[in-house]
Order: structure tokens, then C-alpha cells, then sequence
């Protein structure tokens, strides 16, 4: 076929979501024969095009010869990555006549290809089925594996093939591809029961609290008391994942090179204190997800919370209040999902033991002072729930199981409160997309409370012995509203607003005396 021009679609991955991308081959050129790479491609992109010639060669295809231009649009954005390996391919044998150019009208292709012609999975690939949907593609062709985790993108026909041999066999109308089943989630280990922590019974209405209405929370104690062992059982009690927030959880995974988390759960990410920024936010020369976009419609927890680097913590709070994070860069800014529970443990002091039913503390008031100082007040104005975990007695620590204080327990707890917030939203009409307690604002959150004078009182005699800001009134008005719910009752009273107070932190009796 001479003077032949081939288009095939394909994504560059950039954090989450993918820019459509098209990559043109033609023989329609003057030089001298030798294949030019057009379109800002970096390394692995030119290297992609003598990896596909071996695969050619060790399957046997004919070699696709005349194809002096390879075009990778826009030309304006870099592209990187394994995943233009299969396109490119495609691309090159559609310009050297191996199947008919209308057969690739529409098409959109991802995946990276062996010297031996397998197509490998590659880095993003749901991403790039998204965008090829959102274009009206035609149909998507992958690997195996990106086709079976692609198969839950709704509205887009994809198809799976292991070879290249099979991708253009198909394209030339002479196999056929059976489109992949979908993935199914890996079997989850069991997840280890609150039940087997003795006591803590407000430790525990606060991790229910946390998974009910989405409130931040930060557990403070000495060391050995429970706090991580608290927090690491959230996923177990949190509501399961609609079928969007799966769709996004597996487009963040996939665009990061990593499996879902097993059993289909929200996901927990646990950094290190030495996390620099751009682990924690995202970064690199590529913009990778960090682990705020990983955590997304999950848990994000934060041991040992004033060992964090203080730029990282204070970068916290813009994903906080937005649900998004902002990766900037000289070229072009990146958002990327991170609507996560923020969930952290710390000690009260350096040593740990200020406050310890039998064992001294030695820091001094300054010490402690600057311990504490590592956290800015406008990061734990953000921390919706700041609750104690005290030493237990040895005899607390023999007591029977709360049958109350178990997973299971606080799970159905947390279930009938989502539902009753579901159902709330419903009736009023306010949003299209369900939004949790602690997200709620302005109207939509003073309507939620149906709050009345006793009630508003309380509130203002609590704003006021404790200065808190309107940010604190609105945190103390979500918290009493997940009490509320937890209790099954249809509007916030006095005595939850009182409930939300203390586990806010605020020490009411204290403040009296």
C-alpha cells in the first residue's frame, strides 16, 4: 500500500487522568529512509519502536518496511511511558499495509510489548480507557490483564490480545477477540477486630464517629495504650464503596503500578515520618500519585504525626478542604483525586508518658511545648476529633468483650448512620452526589442538624468558654450531626452538641473550673 497514513489513539498518563494522544505513521516522506520519532517522545519512547521491530521479527510478521514518520500528537506535551509500545505497533504495520487504514478508525490501543511480541501490562491503562470513552473511541485494545482490569469501564468495548500477532491479525478482520471477563478483587485476609481491644469505649465511639461521618481524627496517648492498633481497624467498620468510588480507587491504583486493595476495601495507606512531599503529594518528573491520592475513598493514616516533616503536614490541609491536590510544574499544573480520612496517632509529650497513670514524665514544660508546637493550629483546627487513649489498669485489661465495642457491632452502627445520611440528602434534593457529615457546609449542613434552642445555646455557650472560630462551630455542628445519626435520632440536641464537644477535645469541665 504506498503513501499510507495510519492513526491510532492512544493516553499519556499524567497523575490520574489521561491526555488522548494520536500517533501517526505514514510513509509520506523524502528523506532518507530511516524512521523519525516526532513528538517530544523521551527515551522509552524511542526505544519502543526497535522493540516492536524484534517482536516482529521473532513472530514472523512481515517487517514493516517504508516507514519513514512516526507522529505523536499533540506535539506539545512529552510523552513517556510503555504503554505508546502497542500503538506504535499498530501504527506501523497499518502504514505498511498489513490491514486496511479504515479498519483503526476510532480505535484506541495501550500496552507495552516484549522483544518476543507479548503485550505486557502498562502503567495507567484504566486511565487511558476512560479518555478513550470520553472520546467516543470505537473500541480499546490492551493486554490480557489491562483488558480484564479495563472491563469496568462501562460503554467502551474492549479487547484483550496476547500477542501483537493477534492485535493485527484482528485489525486485518482474519481473529477474532473475545472481550475479557473483568477482574476480580483479590480474597482479603481477615482484618483484625476492635473487639480484641479491651475498654476504650470512647476511643471506639470516636472511630465510629470518624468512619460514619468522615471526620479527621488524631488519637493522643502514651505509648502501648492502642492508638495504631485503633486506627488500623477503621477499614473494617467504614460503609462499603459505591460502584464510582471503585471505578476511581482502581484509576488511581492503576495509573500508580499498584493492585487494588484486597477484598474490594476502601484502601489504608500508612507512610513513614521520613515521607518527603512529593511521596506524600504526588511528584516526579511524570506526576505520580502520592499517598493522598492513593488513600483515595479511603483511610490515610499518619503515625507518630509531630515527626512528619512540617512542610508535608502543612501541605495536608490544601487536599483537606478541596478533596484535590495540585501538583505544579513548569509546563502545566496536575489535580489529582485525595478525598481521604485523615486518621493520626501521637504521644502527649517527647518521652511519651505526660500524663501516665504510674510512670513519671522528665520533659520539661519547653520541651513539651515544642513538641507539641510541630503541629500548626490551622492543621489541628482540621482534625475534626481529638480524643485521649489513656493507660488501662491491669484488671481493665481482663475484662470480657463489649459485645457494643466490636467490629461487627460498630459496623452495623456505621451502616444505619450512612443510610440515614443517604436518605436525608435524597429528600432535600441539596446534592447530586452524596456528601457525608463532615463535608457538609452552610445551608445544607444547618438544615441536616434541625437543631433546636436548647441545642443552639449549648453551642454558643461552648463557642464561647473555648474561643472557637466559625470553623469550629461548623466542625462542632458535623460532629453532633454523626452523633445524631449514630443515636437515630432526627435532629441534633443539646446533649450531642455536648458529646461533640469532648470528643472534639474540648474539655467543658475543665474550662469551668
Amino acid at each position: 500500500m504506498d503513501h499510507a497514513t495510519i492513526t491510532i489513539g492512544c493516553g499519556l498518563v499524567q497523575g490520574v487522568d489521561a491526555v488522548p494522544v494520536q500517533i501517526e505513521a505514514t510513509t509520506r516522506s523524502a528523506g532518507d529512509g530511516t524512521p523519525r520519532l516526532l513528538g517530544l517522545v523521551d527515551a522509552c519512547v524511542r526505544e519502543a519502536y526497535h522493540r516492536v521491530l524484534q517482536a516482529f521479527f521473532a513472530l514472523d510478521l512481515p517487517s514493516p518496511r517504508g516507514v519513514t514518520t512516526v507522529n505523536f500528537a499533540p506535539a506539545s506535551l512529552k510523552k513517556h511511558g510503555s504503554g505508546f509500545d502497542l500503538p506504535l505497533a499498530l501504527a506501523l504495520a497499518g502504514a505498511a499495509g498489513l490491514f486496511a487504514p479504515e479498519r483503526a478508525q476510532g480505535l484506541f490501543a495501550f500496552g507495552e510489548v516484549s522483544l518476543r511480541g507479548r503485550i505486557l501490562p502498562a502503567r495507567g491503562a484504566v486511565s487511558v480507557a476512560l479518555a478513550a470513552r470520553q472520546r467516543s473511541a470505537r473500541a480499546m485494545l490492551c493486554g490480557g490483564d489491562d483488558a480484564a482490569a479495563c472491563a469496568v469501564v462501562e460503554g467502551l468495548p474492549l479487547f484483550g490480545a496476547e500477542t501483537i500477532a493477534d492485535a493485527i491479525y484482528w485489525l486485518a478482520g482474519r481473529r477474532e477477540l473475545p472481550p475479557p471477563p473483568p477482574t476480580a478483587a483479590p480474597p482479603a485476609p481477615p482484618l483484625p477486630d476492635l473487639g480484641d481491644l479491651r475498654g476504650h469505649s470512647t476511643p471506639k465511639l470516636a472511630v465510629a464517629v470518624a468512619a460514619a461521618g468522615g471526620h479527621n481524627l488524631l488519637l493522643t496517648g502514651p505509648p502501648g495504650t492502642g492508638k495504631s492498633a485503633l486506627l488500623r481497624r477503621i477499614p473494617g467498620v467504614l460503609p462499603p464503596m459505591t460502584a464510582d468510588e471503585r471505578l476511581g480507587v482502581l484509576q488511581v491504583h492503576a495509573a500508580a503500578g499498584l493492585p487494588l486493595p484486597p477484598g474490594g476495601r476502601r484502601p489504608l495507606r500508612a507512610p513513614h515520618h521520613t515521607s518527603s512531599a512529593a511521596s506524600v503529594l504526588g511528584g516526579g518528573a511524570d506526576v505520580r500519585p502520592g499517598e493522598v491520592t492513593l488513600a483515595h475513598c479511603g483511610v490515610l493514616f499518619l503515625d507518630e504525626l509531630p515527626e512528619f516533616r512540617r512542610d508535608v503536614l502543612e501541605a495536608l490541609r490544601q487536599p483537606l478542604e478541596d478533596g484535590v491536590v495540585s501538583v505544579g510544574r513548569a509546563r502545566q499544573t496536575v489535580t489529582m483525586p485525595a478525598q481521604f480520612l485523615l486518621t493520626a496517632a501521637m504521644n502527649p509529650c517527647p518521652c511519651g508518658y505526660r500524663g501516665h497513670r504510674t510512670r513519671p514524665c522528665n520533659c520539661t514544660p519547653a520541651a513539651v511545648a515544642r513538641y507539641r508546637g510541630r503541629l500548626s493550629g490551622p492543621l489541628l483546627d482540621r482534625l475534626d476529633l481529638r480524643v485521649e487513649v489513656p493507660v488501662l489498669l491491669p484488671e481493665e485489661l481482663r475484662q470480657p468483650v463489649d459485645p457494643d465495642g466490636t467490629t461487627k457491632a460498630l459496623r452495623e452502627r456505621v451502616l444505619l448512620a450512612h443510610q440515614r445520611q443517604l436518605a436525608r440528602q435524597q429528600r432535600s434534593g441539596t446534592t447530586l452526589t452524596f456528601t457525608p457529615n463532615g463535608r457538609l457546609a452552610d445551608a445544607a449542613l444547618l438544615a441536616a442538624c434541625d437543631a433546636d434552642h436548647a441545642a443552639l445555646s449549648a453551642l454558643d455557650d461552648v463557642l464561647r468558654r473555648h474561643h472557637q472560630s466559625p470553623r469550629g462551630r461548623v466542625r462542632l455542628l458535623r460532629i453532633a450531626r454523626t452523633l445524631a445519626d449514630l443515636d437515630d435520632r432526627p435532629a441534633v440536641d443539646d446533649a450531642h452538641v455536648l458529646q461533640a464537644a469532648a470528643l472534639r477535645g474540648l474539655d467543658l469541665m475543665g474550662a469551668m473550673r
